[in-house]
């Protein structure tokens, strides 16, 4: 089974990512979790370390890796899905910003890169958002979703993540 880092970032689609974490454990997947301080505001750490069985990690400078996190959890992993991948981490991937412990780890990581759009419509469609997308996907990132649907904003629209299903399917397809 592969070793797979699950990156979570600052959106009201955090919620959906607890039902992916548990079936990819349930496939037998050994599961690392990641969430951003953002994150945290809509999901508790404790949900994904219950879930995976080991701590979610929430600090860049977490004592529990000598080495760091970013080079420790990018060892050897078979895939980083990050999911919801908001604007703000589309862009630190796509300019190499490595401003937070996933984009850190998106540098750092050697397997392959899974990447779960959610935001509003509105920021879905800026420029800005379509040109890191088209960056990240020269650079061999791939991407479930967003799908077009009720959003948090109260409107129908693209930008909705996709569903733990379409998710692990695409999980699926990339390791096999």
């Amino acid at each position: 089974m592969a070793r797979i880092v699950v990156g979570i970032g600052g959106g009201i689609a955090a919620y959906k990512v607890a039902t992916v974490v548990s079936r990819l454990v349930q496939e037998g997947h050994s599961v690392s979790t990641v969430l951003t301080h953002g994150a945290t505001q809509f999901i508790g750490a404790a949900t994904f370390t219950a879930l995976c069985g080991r701590p979610a990690v929430t600090d860049a400078y977490d004592q529990r890796f000598p080495l760091g996190p970013h080079i420790e959890l990018a060892e050897g992993t078979d895939l980083l899905l990050v999911a919801p991948a908001t604007a703000r981490l589309l862009a630190s991937c796509a300019h190499g910003l490595a401003d937070d412990l996933i984009s850190t780890l998106y540098l750092a990581c050697e397997g392959h890169v899974l990447m779960a759009p959610a935001m509003s419509s509105p920021m879905w469609d800026k420029p800005a958002v379509q040109r890191n997308l088209a960056q990240l996907q020269q650079d061999g990132v791939k991407f479930v979703g967003p799908e077009q649907g009720w959003l948090s904003c109260r409107k129908q629209g693209w930008g909705r993540m996709s569903e733990p299903e379409q998710i692990l399917t695409a999980v699926s397809q990339l390791l096999n």
